[in-house]
């Protein structure tokens, strides 16, 4: 009795997670993602010419990254395979807000920083720095 309760577990335990065939296909798509958004701001950096505009390379990055974020979240730990995802929903809208806090509020940051260091002259930047 004691072996069939422990080999029930272990079957049910086994279910949740992927085969290797679903790990392999989340890596590469993830692989892909990574180099995709790589090479759209190693273009845009090694040309002379802008071939995109600063906002579509923005935009391209932070989409491919949330579209990384759902490869590793089905693939990897396997969001929406159980049989009561209630709690798997609430752990991802929670997460998603907060990685876009995260993300908007440095993006913000940034740019508020490069706006006010564009006002100041770069000799008074260099005179602010070396006073600091």
């Amino acid at each position: 009795m004691e072996d069939s309760t422990h080999h029930m577990i272990d079957h049910s335990h086994s279910s949740r997670h992927g085969s290797l065939v679903s790990y392999i296909i989340g890596f590469v798509i993830s692989i892909v993602l990574t180099l995709a958004a790589y090479f759209i701001v190693q273009q845009h950096v090694s040309s002379l010419h802008e071939t995109f505009s600063h906002s579509f390379i923005t935009f391209a990055v932070v989409g491919f990254a949330l579209l990384q974020l759902l490869v590793q979240l089905i693939f990897f730990l396997h969001l929406g395979r159980d049989a009561k995802p209630h709690w798997n929903l609430i752990v991802f809208v929670y997460a998603f807000l907060l990685l876009l806090i995260i993300v908007v509020g440095s993006l913000w940051v940034m740019h508020h920083l490069n706006y006010n260091m564009m006002l100041m002259p770069p000799a008074e930047v260099d005179a602010y720095m070396l006073d600091k």
